[in-house]
């Protein structure tokens, strides 16, 4: 299957930088679910489950933060 190039005329943005957006949201959502799900496993008291939630959300905020420094430089601040 051959890829159409969008280049944004749909969405009045780039292809890439409409994915660097959708990947902020998309940390940045997991990183709120994480905390939901932390707080799920707190309650039952299961720290090894907690601790792994912890990380995932870590690792989303990093990559939330590293895609809003590229959103930065590249439209505006």
């Amino acid at each position: 299957m051959t890829h159409t190039a969008e280049t944004g005329e749909a969405t009045g943005t780039k292809d890439k930088d409409y994915n660097l957006i959708w990947y902020v949201e998309a940390c940045l959502s997991n990183a709120l679910r994480m905390e939901t799900y932390i707080q799920d496993a707190e309650r039952e008291k299961d720290t090894d489950v907690a601790e792994l939630f912890r990380k995932a959300q870590a690792d989303s905020r990093k990559g939330a933060e590293l895609g809003k420094q590229l959103l930065r430089s590249r439209l505006g601040s």
